[in-house]
């Protein structure tokens, strides 16, 4: 999630693992204006957490990460001499495990620039105030900010700490092969595996009618690469509907970068649209997506209530209405991203009777809302990435996995 009035600010989610004292997580701090650098340290330190450095550009920036091997590097998008996004691929090819959260303003331009840094490597964004006076007063800022150093700092300074005996074995998911890590993902020997059990298969399975997809952190990247792996082929025989935790600007990009990336259209949802085999549809920053039932075919619903689990667009939103609206016939997954959005609305998909599959914790970035719905036992699949798009693809089809 990112700043936005979309957005409320985020808290720690229930059962999402941050183990680590905050004095453990080393954080860099790169941005041209003074003023930003200051007031950010001054948070970085009232957080327990360590501040290595600030960096006013992105050479000054990558040679503090030489010097100070950070856990968190804050990575400003416009910056003199060396920007932001020409600093992240040498930051990376110098410390492939550091977390880089990229922070720019909220423009169609920063947002599509933000959504390529992902894509290299980043692990998150956030999205600062215009003006140095919306830094100084902006709570959410403030609040997104540190927990994402306390989430992606943590993560990574366990890796540096000696291990004295192996870690446990991560859970068995049903996959043929081990698979590869996602680019950026923790590594699963670094953190516990955590249990959950499956939620039985459907013998009799209704033939899908759309797709679901919810997500959060990490998500755009994951979303992206699980489309394609699907197909547009498959893609086109049902719409596709996305609830991507994002600003308003944000998403209208992120819906070009999946028609670019898939070959489908993808545009925000409108309100009263029809839904057409063929089409993603993203949930507008700042609105919640729905669907209602039309006399000639279910409908785009946006709403502007309260953010629900703290988010505005909100997958429980979405989930609760397809499952009213479809029943049975869906085809749902869950991926990365911070909290437990979109558990209550897989209990509800569940309970009408459709699947829900979940992304696994080796290739998420944050375990939480997938984790969430594998601990509340409502995946009947808990996959790496690149297998979901093989088992959506085959519910889809209709063709074995």
């Amino acid at each position: 999630m990112a700043l936005s009035p979309a957005v409320a600010p985020l808290r720690t989610p229930p059962n999402q693992s941050t183990t680590g004292s905050a004095a453990t997580i080393r954080v860099l701090v790169a941005d041209d204006s003074a003023v930003v650098r200051g007031l950010v340290a001054r948070w970085i330190g009232e957080a327990g957490f360590e501040l290595v450095g600030t960096a006013s550009n992105g050479r000054i920036a990558i040679e503090m990460i030489a010097k100070h091997d950070p856990d968190v590097v804050l990575l400003d998008i416009e910056m003199p001499e060396l920007d932001g996004t020409t600093a992240l691929p040498r930051m990376l090819a110098m410390s492939p495990s550091v977390q880089v959260v990229m922070m720019s303003t909220l423009t169609t331009r920063n947002a599509d620039i933000s959504l390529r840094c992902l894509a290299l490597g980043a692990v998150d964004y956030i999205a600062k105030p215009e003006s140095s006076r919306g830094v100084t007063t902006s709570d959410v800022f403030r609040a997104e900010l540190i927990e994402r150093v306390r989430v992606f700092g943590a993560a990574r300074a366990r890796t540096r700490r000696p291990v004295s005996a192996p870690a446990p074995a991560a859970h068995p998911a049903p996959a043929a092969h081990a698979p590869a890590p996602a680019a950026h993902a923790v590594p699963a020997a670094a953190r516990p595996a955590t249990p959950f059990t499956l939620r039985p298969k459907v013998r009799a399975r209704t033939a899908p009618r759309a797709l679901l997809i919810g997500s959060s952190t990490g998500g755009p990247r994951a979303v992206g690469e699980m489309l394609e792996g699907i197909g547009a082929a498959a893609l086109r025989r049902l719409p596709v509907l996305i609830v991507q935790h994002m600003p308003p600007i944000f998403t209208a990009v992120f819906a070009e970068h999946l028609t670019t990336r898939t070959g489908v259209q993808a545009a925000e949802g409108k309100p009263d649209e029809r839904i057409e085999p063929g089409r993603i549809y993203v949930a507008p920053g700042g609105r919640h997506m729905g669907l209602a039932a039309g006399p000639n075919g279910p409908t785009i619903k946006l709403t502007d209530g309260p953010p629900v689990n703290f988010c505005r667009p909100a997958v429980d939103v979405l989930f609760k209405d397809a499952a009213v609206v479809f029943g049975a016939a869906t085809a749902t997954v869950i991926l990365t991203g911070m909290g437990s959005d979109g558990t209550n609305g897989a209990r509800a998909l569940t309970e009408a009777g459709g699947p829900v599959l979940a992304q696994d914790e080796a290739t998420s970035t944050v375990w939480g809302m997938p984790g969430s719905v594998a601990r509340a036992g409502l995946a009947e699949a808990v996959l790496p990435l690149s297998e979901l798009a093989t088992a959506l693809r085959a519910m889809i089809t209709g063709q074995a996995a």
